[in-house]
């Protein structure tokens, strides 16, 4: 991990902080801010409705990172009282409520994969959650809280606005979020708040906060939202068009190799610390190139430790249709086999259910009809088919999609 640099220039700084960043509310605020010489108080907050990180949220995580390295104190802010609320964010619809017993188990896996790219040193990092706060307060101080804002003002907000045209409901509790969400950053005086394009109204009723409660009010950076593999809409694990923080090294090298030229340069710049200059090279030469070169920074990131030629060469491998040496090896207990028949014998939907590659028969049966799997590196279409002994003993490999594979054996 790099040294912090402290006493960076301020114009330096500028330069470092700027980059990808959409809106900033106000550059000149984060100037003065920074000119002061002391560290800076930079807020995220997140709503911990999913356990599971990915690229998308990446962006955001590595501008907290440079301003860790340029020395100033982040805080991770895992919203377990206002997740119960539920953002209306960018929702056509009022989203489900969680118990503050799943915020808490989905914001401990969320702090675990957010190290992998925050520094956790105690003077750069500082994590909360804003039950601390929120929890306490009585039914007086919402009223009171409620008071510093406007009906109007909160329904300027865009989705709230469609869905008022559309005749779609509101709940009350929902014109509550941006004021409880602003609230935080008075808990915590924050001088800068991060958060994705779609976070700009919430983050600005945080400043508009801070003012009322006799608070320099906080610096608004937003980033944007990163799109996913399809190449339309942002990324997202139920979309299924995610790179995980957490995928094998051969698997995320494999998917930023798909990733559609058309977004290389948002790619490049929100991904990686290549400079400008560079990614302008990239983008002039062959995809090919750039697509190598974003994949080797990125996954070297994440896995510093591991062999980016090997990583590359069972992309190149599996991409002439070849099947890689090392991957993972189960055993099929002899007691699986259908003895019953003339010759022992086991389905491949329960192979593949066995292989773990799906969860149940319907979907391994799916999976085959939609000729999504290979036997052997052939496409596999019989969704009845069988197995033997003889070719479990000599073992099988089966193949579901462009890079899962499972090497299957019969028990000795």
């Amino acid at each position: 991990m790099n040294e912090i640099r402290r006493n960076v220039p301020v114009d330096e700084q500028l330069q470092i902080l700027k980059r990808g960043v959409v809106d900033l509310v106000s550059e000149e605020d984060l100037r003065r801010k920074i000119a002061k010489g002391q560290p800076l108080r930079v807020k995220l907050g997140a709503d911990p409705t999913r356990p599971d990180l990915h690229l998308g949220h990446a962006v955001i995580l590595r501008k907290m990172r440079q301003f860790q390295d340029l020395g100033h104190q982040v805080i991770m802010l895992i919203g377990d009282f206002t997740a119960m609320i539920g953002d209306p964010s960018g929702k056509s619809k009022t989203r489900p409520p969680l118990t503050l017993e799943e915020t808490r188990a989905n914001a401990q896996s969320y702090l675990e994969q957010c190290k992998l790219i925050l520094r956790d040193e105690p003077e750069v990092l500082e994590l909360r959650f804003n039950g601390e706060w929120l929890e306490p307060m009585g039914y007086a101080d919402v009223i009171r809280l409620a008071s510093k804002y406007t009906v109007a003002r909160i329904l300027e907000r865009d989705d709230f606005t469609k869905r008022l045209n559309n005749g779609t409901p509101i709940s009350l509790h929902e014109l509550l979020y941006p004021i409880t969400q602003g609230y935080d950053s008075v808990a915590l005086k924050a001088d800068v708040e991060l958060g994705g394009t779609d976070q700009l109204f919430n983050n600005l009723v945080g400043r508009a906060l801070q003012k009322d409660y006799d608070q320099e009010p906080q610096v608004v950076m937003t980033l944007p939202l990163l799109v996913g593999l399809d190449g339309t809409e942002k990324m997202s694990k139920s979309l299924d068009n995610y790179i995980g923080l957490t995928d094998e090294p051969h698997i995320m090298f494999a998917k930023l190799m798909k990733v559609p030229d058309p977004l290389l340069n948002n790619y490049l710049t929100l991904l990686t610390d290549l400079p400008q200059e560079k990614i302008n090279e990239l983008l002039a030469g062959h995809p090919v190139a750039a697509h190598r070169e974003l994949a080797r920074e990125v996954v070297r990131w994440f896995h510093p430790d591991v062999d980016l030629d090997a990583a590359e060469e069972r992309f190149r491998s599996v991409a002439k249709g070849g099947i890689p040496e090392n991957i993972p090896s189960v055993t099929v207990p002899k007691d699986e086999l259908d003895d019953s028949a003339d010759t022992d014998q086991i389905s491949l939907v329960k192979l593949v259910v066995l292989s773990g590659l799906e969860p149940s028969n319907g979907a391994a049966r799916k999976l085959i009809q939609n000729r999504g799997l290979k036997l052997n590196g052939e496409t596999y279409t019989e969704p009845h088919g069988q197995l033997s002994r003889t070719e479990l003993q000599a073992g099988v490999v089966i193949q579901k999609g462009k890079d899962k594979f499972v090497r299957l054996t019969l028990e000795a």
